[in-house]
């Protein structure tokens, strides 16, 4: 046989050499080359009972090889059998004399599939151009995969392609690689290119040596050239029919649960595969990794479990379902509501502009988003479209939004305060159509590069005149939306993690509208002073109008007295809901006993009722609010993205309460159910839920108007919504005795002690408590292994931040006042800053401080 034979793995970190075995299957792949009609060795990882009621078979691309599916086999439930195989050429199979085709690949499958006499059902785990060949080999019509084709029960992919789409250029790492002087040096005399596969991802070292073992000299990488060179792009490639054959193919796989699992940093299988895939297979379940590269699995082994659990549950063909939600009716068109709250004469929203205060009465608003609907649906936006609207709070964001809407398409939300990094991974894994944009979004929308229309805020005056004239008397709106279809996805913060895009159907995003007029008795008298500037939207689908005071509304902070009273004062604002960064500033620009407060209360006269909510609402806080509004209903909902509000409580049962135990949020509002999962020793939540007071435990809720759906995160959605019709929070607390839920701050930052586990927020309440008065904040943080950490406490100045403040032990004086109230504490650090998050600037970092504390109290800093 000519070239290396196939061979076991040396000892390598993460393989077991009993895993290993070698299967021969014919070269009828090599007509007139010397190893032609031989048989050609192939080396697999087996694990796994052979008789197993399911399989799965993993298959790598270039330049990998079996070693990239150790952690999936680690990880196989008891019984499940697991076959990695190393395509041949590749790894430790045997190398060929000749070039190794796409078809040839697939037909390799074929035979190596017939050779594992697999008797149950069988799933497919696949990354890279093993897409292709596992898609290729299972849409195919091979005599062994006729035979097992009733017993395809799942398919996985991973950052992969069946196509390349016309409007891309080819990525330039594989364009540049496939030139033939590049790919023989880079792929075969040098180990550039797989230099490069590891350098792209997160591996360290030893992940990367063993990556290389297979191909230590050029012999042995000489089918990774092979196969950059197999990669077809121009229409007279030799496998660019074969290609087709598969990406057509796909259509005969639409009855076979499908996941697509893909690292979203990836700069050679990026978003657009992705979009593609998800066209063709639209029966797809999908998870994007925000924080993942090309190498998905090294980036993020924690997605092996819930991979796992896809493909158990997929292949047990009875999932759990939620229970039904309670019977939703059609919501009313956004068109019909606006063309209702025309005949009020007031005002439908009041903005600030360099050239002052601007009113924009419901009619002017009716006939702006008809028009400028017409001129949306003439630019090419249609019903089911995905928008992605990057305009500034403004009565012109109201009219695109409402507009959108009209036209029953689906409005993409991000926050402005996501960093530019962040905002393009978002926006990219949106699936976004079309973009309306101010200029100054350019860099964002050219990094994205969205497919259809992109239309300018300076040039919507054009847009919508360019319709003929509306008779707003005859006018009818587009067809009603049905229940079910996105109205819009709006992204998380991301001050917990990466943001994650959440659905909401039009039924949901009525719930929501039901729930506010519901709870606060909002109607057409009400003007929402909208400090937290997005919940200007829901002003008409609410029924009241808004006014949006002058602030940046990314930066909360930048609100202030003036401002606010100004915007109350012009519009006669009756509701104002703020977040608690917000609220700061406004009362710091106006101290207690100045004439700058007085003006402040005389300027807000109107107001009747204060919602504070998004970050969590100190005691001090809410008693400096009613110091200075003591006539006001203050009031601080809780919930977050995904079902808000949640729970309300009101300022005076906050201060009358005790202040300790976690943050008050209060009691659940009509309609919504909490509950907690108790976190056993290792802070881990149970899978069952209770009600009963004072059990520690992850916050669960249950609410009609919640989300629908994670967009492109089967895995959080499967995590959040283990427990049908419940969203786990992510949130910590425990219910009181009065039924009331108290916070005790993050699941991520629970602190387990020998003891059990505690939550930081208590600790943080009574270390503040002892401190009152030297303007100081507290974090609690736990430091050491899981079940047997050690409590720190971190204090820094009051409302001082800094992501890379200095951290260092705290004075003699600080820390005997500290232990005084929480005994239990081992150590007390000092920082000049903490560091929070960037949207409310409340969010402590714990897991952050934990790092440092750790670092430090080891000496290492």
């Amino acid at each position: 046989m000519i070239g290396a034979p196939a061979r076991t793995p040396p000892d390598l970190s993460g393989l077991r050499p009993e895993w290993s075995r070698v299967l021969f299957i014919a070269n009828d792949a090599a007509d007139g080359a010397a190893d032609a009609g031989t048989s050609i060795g192939v080396h697999v990882l087996d694990v796994g009972p052979r008789d197993a009621e399911l399989t799965l078979v993993c298959v790598h691309g270039n330049p990998t090889w079996s070693y990239l599916w150790r952690e999936v086999i680690a990880q196989a439930p008891a019984g499940v059998r697991v076959v990695a195989i190393d395509q041949v050429g590749m790894g430790y199979s045997a190398r060929p004399s000749s070039i190794r085709r796409l078809a040839d690949r697939i037909s390799d499958l074929d035979a190596i599939v017939g050779q594992l006499g697999i008797t149950g059902q069988l799933a497919l785990l696949a990354h890279d151009w093993g897409g292709p060949v596992a898609l290729g080999w299972a849409s195919g019509s091979g005599v062994e995969r006729a035979a097992i084709a009733d017993r395809l029960a799942a398919i996985v992919l991973t950052n992969t392609a069946v196509h390349q789409p016309a409007h891309r250029a080819a990525p330039r790492l594989i364009s540049t690689a496939r030139a033939p002087m590049v790919r023989g040096t880079a792929c075969v005399r040098t180990s550039a290119f797989l230099r490069g596969t590891t350098a792209i991802s997160t591996v360290d070292r030893a992940t990367a040596r063993a990556f290389r073992a297979p191909y230590d000299t050029a012999a042995l990488r000489h089918s990774i050239g092979d196969f950059v060179a197999d990669i077809p792009l121009e229409e007279n490639h030799p496998s660019m029919a074969t290609l087709r054959q598969v990406a057509s193919g796909l259509d005969s796989l639409t009855d076979v649960p499908t996941l697509l699992v893909w690292g979203m940093r990836d700069p050679v299988f990026s978003v657009h595969y992705l979009d593609d895939l998800r066209h063709r297979m639209p029966h797809a379940d999908v998870q994007q990794l925000p924080d993942a590269g090309h190498l998905v699995l090294e980036d993020r082994p924690d997605a092996i479990a819930n991979i796992w659990e896809w493909v158990c549950a997929s292949c047990a063909q009875n999932p759990t379902t939620a229970p039904e939600d309670e019977e939703q009716h059609a919501p009313a068109h956004p068109g019909s509501r606006l063309h209702e709250l025309a005949k009020l004469s007031t005002p439908a929203i009041t903005t600030r502009s360099t050239n002052g205060w601007h009113c924009v009465s419901w009619s002017q608003l009716d006939d702006r988003v008809l028009r400028l609907a017409a001129g949306f649906r003439a630019k090419g936006i249609a019903p089911g479209d995905r928008v992605a609207v990057l305009i500034p709070p403004s009565a012109e964001l109201l009219a695109v939004v409402y507009a959108l809407w009209h036209l029953g398409a689906t409005v993409v939300v991000i926050d402005a305060a996501h960093k530019p990094p962040a905002m393009i991974r978002s926006l990219r894994g949106a699936r976004l159509d079309h973009v309306v944009a101010v200029r100054r979004a350019l860099p964002i929308i050219t990094a994205v590069r969205v497919p259809g229309t992109v239309i300018w805020h300076d040039k919507l005056a054009t847009v919508a005149g360019s319709v003929e004239p509306v008779d707003l008397a005859t006018a009818a709106p587009a067809q009603a939306p049905q229940p079910d279809d996105d109205a819009v996805v709006v992204f998380t913060s991301g001050a917990t993690g990466a943001a994650k895009p959440v659905a909401y159907s039009w039924s949901k995003l009525a719930a929501t509208a039901d729930v506010l007029r519901e709870a606060y008795g909002l109607n057409a008298e009400d003007v929402l002073v909208a400090a937290f500037a997005p919940w200007a939207v829901m002003g008409p689908l609410v029924g009241m109008a808004s006014v949006i005071p002058d602030m940046d509304a990314s930066r909360p902070g930048t609100l202030t007295a003036q401002a606010l009273g100004e915007a109350v004062e012009r519009a006669g604002g009756t509701v104002m809901w703020a977040s608690p960064a917000a609220i700061r500033s406004v009362l710091a620009g106006a101290p207690p006993k100045s004439s700058a407060r007085e003006q402040l209360r005389a300027h807000t006269a109107t107001l009747r009722l204060l919602l504070i909510a998004g970050a969590p609402v100190s005691r001090e806080l809410v008693a400096e609010v009613t110091e200075c509004w003591p006539e006001l209903d203050v009031r601080t909902p809780y919930g977050m993205t995904e079902v808000l509000p949640a729970t309300d409580v009101r300022a005076s049962e906050i201060l009358e309460a005790q202040p300790a135990g976690g943050v008050l949020v209060g009691t659940p509002l009509p309609g919504v159910q909490v509950a907690v999962a108790p976190l056993g020793a290792e802070g881990k939540p149970s899978e069952e839920l209770q009600s009963t007071a004072d059990v520690l435990g992850e916050v669960a809720l249950r609410a009609r108007h919640g989300k629908s759906r994670y967009d492109a995160g089967v895995f959080v959605e499967r995590e959040s919504g283990r427990n049908p019709g419940w969203h786990r929070t992510g949130d910590i607390g425990r219910i009181d005795d009065y039924g009331r839920l108290r916070i005790e701050g993050r699941l991520a930052h629970v602190i387990t002690t020998m003891h059990g586990p505690v939550g930081p927020v208590s600790i943080e309440q009574a270390v503040e408590s002892a401190l009152d008065g030297h303007g100081l904040q507290a974090a609690a943080v736990g430091v050491g292994p899981v079940g047997a950490q050690v409590i720190v406490v971190v204090l820094a100045p009051s409302r001082a931040t800094g992501r890379r403040a200095r951290m260092r032990l705290a004075s003699f004086e600080d820390v005997e006042r500290v232990r005084a109230s929480v005994p239990s504490i081992a150590a007390v650090l000092w920082r000049d800053g903490m560091p929070v998050d960037i949207r409310h600037g409340a969010k402590v970092d714990r897991a952050l401080l934990a790092k440092e504390a750790a670092r430090l109290l080891a000496g290492h800093q």
